[in-house]
């Protein structure tokens, strides 16, 4: 017990950033939750033959937690993305079009999501 008493104190000044910042969360359970797919995966990823294969993994897995951590169908954005097929030589602004918080995609998708259920 004197361990870990001893372990709080020392780090009171970040244990009490979140008081500072209200956007922070006093659980760190939403991170521990979005990272969770990542750590499921990582079994999945010993089977990728190649680094371009573990990379391109890494950025599929990215593009489907950016989706949902906007509240984005995943499914409907992953279609978006690949008609308008991004690549490296786009510019950030380019990119930035085709973000998953930018308002045209959302709105896209939202009719995407409302044609597929009639």
């Amino acid at each position: 017990m004197d361990k870990a008493v001893t372990y709080i104190q020392n780090r009171r000044p970040c244990l009490t950033t979140y008081l500072e910042d209200g956007r922070c969360s006093f659980s760190n359970n939403p991170s521990e939750n979005a990272i969770r797919p990542f750590t499921v995966g990582r079994k999945n990823w010993l089977f990728c033959d190649t680094p371009n294969g573990a990379q391109s993994s890494a950025i599929v897995y990215t593009m489907v937690e950016m989706a949902k951590a906007n509240g984005v169908n995943v499914y409907h954005y992953l279609t978006c993305l690949l008609e308008k097929m991004p690549n490296d030589s786009m510019s950030d602004k380019e990119l930035e079009v085709l973000a998953p918080w930018n308002e045209n995609v959302r709105s896209k998708i939202e009719r995407r999501v409302a044609s597929s259920k009639q």
